[in-house]
């Protein structure tokens, strides 16, 4: 009973057992220690050049990192979500107190179309219009709502969030400093050839640094952009309108969910200059940059189809939430070298 055969079936019972303690136990933080990784491979390189400006002295260039990451990325980010959940709750007061109306915006789309428009509508099950006004003010509201909602549990589980946040820029700092050696160690540790984990290792830090650098820059310049132009036409709630085109802007064409339907609204109510030069803007400015930026910073770098790049940022957004749009181009990518592997493997052993 006491042979080697039995001892290392014991061992890797134990290893199982401790390794699931151990994440039951990190799981509560999950948000934190996966933000932190994150960053800690898009910043590595940074570091790796502060390195060697500081002339080795790794506290001070972790530390300097840290910092030129709170500037760069997290205070704004931070300040855009607070402005975001304001102009949101914002919103809803005025939707509430009947201050804004889309009921009455859509009205005043039918009240211009022509009359053989209408009764093209009315065919195909749209005629009701009241009910439609209905859905659309309903569903503004429960959007307004959900923001609203938000700014309160946000307020209440501030404690929750400032530990957190600590825990994400303590274990940044440390993984800045101590990433070569940790990921020295993984690689030992897992029983593959060296390399198939180099290959998987560096497939893998790829995806991270082309999913987070293209789907954000994406998605910022086109919210940002968006943003804008409401905000130059005089729409309310600009800055709301621009994170919603953001995060729309993983879907093809999703921007366009927001910005067409304004811009038929001021074509359909005489302003015919705001209408033409947000349709403009929205084709040649917005839509051309995921046209151009997605598959040069994305699609290049991960090597995988535009349409599985989709299909696993909107599968892993689904199952993960906002953690999702990196977590399953990651997936997706170790499928395809994993199985790119086992291809090349069976190939060999043929041979």
């Amino acid at each position: 009973m006491n042979s080697s055969e039995f001892q290392k079936k014991v061992f890797l019972l134990l290893l199982t057992i401790v390794s699931i303690a151990f994440g039951w136990i990190v799981w509560p933080f999950f948000g934190a220690v996966f933000w932190g990784t994150v960053l800690a491979i898009l910043f590595t390189p940074l570091y790796r050049r502060l390195l060697i400006v500081t002339h080795g002295r790794q506290n001070l260039a972790a530390l300097a990192t840290l910092i030129l990451c709170l500037v760069i990325v997290i205070l704004p980010l931070t300040f855009i979500t607070a402005s975001l959940v304001q102009e949101g709750v914002s919103l809803y007061q005025k939707l509430q107190s009947g201050e804004l109306h889309f009921g009455t915006y859509f009205q005043q789309i039918i009240n211009a179309l022509p009359g053989w428009m209408v009764e093209l509508l009315d065919r195909f099950g749209f005629g009701n219009i009241s009910a439609l006004q209905d859905k659309i003010s309903a569903g503004v509201m429960e959007g307004s709502k959900f923001i609203a909602t938000q700014a309160f549990t946000i307020g209440q589980n501030t404690f929750d969030f400032i530990i957190s946040f600590g825990i994400m820029l303590y274990l940044l700092f440390f993984l800045l400093r101590e990433g070569s050696s940790l990921s020295g160690r993984i690689k030992q540790a897992i029983p593959l050839s060296m390399e198939h984990k180099r290959h998987l290792l560096s497939k893998f830090i790829t995806v991270i640094r082309a999913t987070v650098k293209g789907n954000i820059a994406v998605a910022a310049m086109q919210g940002g952009l968006g943003g804008l132009i409401f905000w130059i036409l005089g729409i309310q709630g600009s800055l709301l309108w621009g994170v919603l085109m953001a995060f729309l802007s993983l879907l093809p064409m999703g921007a366009a969910i927001i910005w067409a339907p304004v811009a038929i609204y001021f074509l359909f109510t005489g302003e015919i200059w705001s209408g033409v030069s947000l349709l403009a803007f929205g084709v040649l400015v917005i839509g051309l940059i995921d046209n151009i930026l997605r598959p040069v910073l994305v699609g290049k770098d991960t090597q995988m189809p535009d349409y599985v790049v989709l299909i696993s940022t909107l599968g892993g957004m689904a199952l993960f939430g906002l953690n999702g749009f990196i977590i399953g181009p990651v997936i997706a990518a170790m499928f395809i070298a994993v199985w790119d592997l086992f291809s090349l493997s069976k190939e060999t052993d043929k041979e």
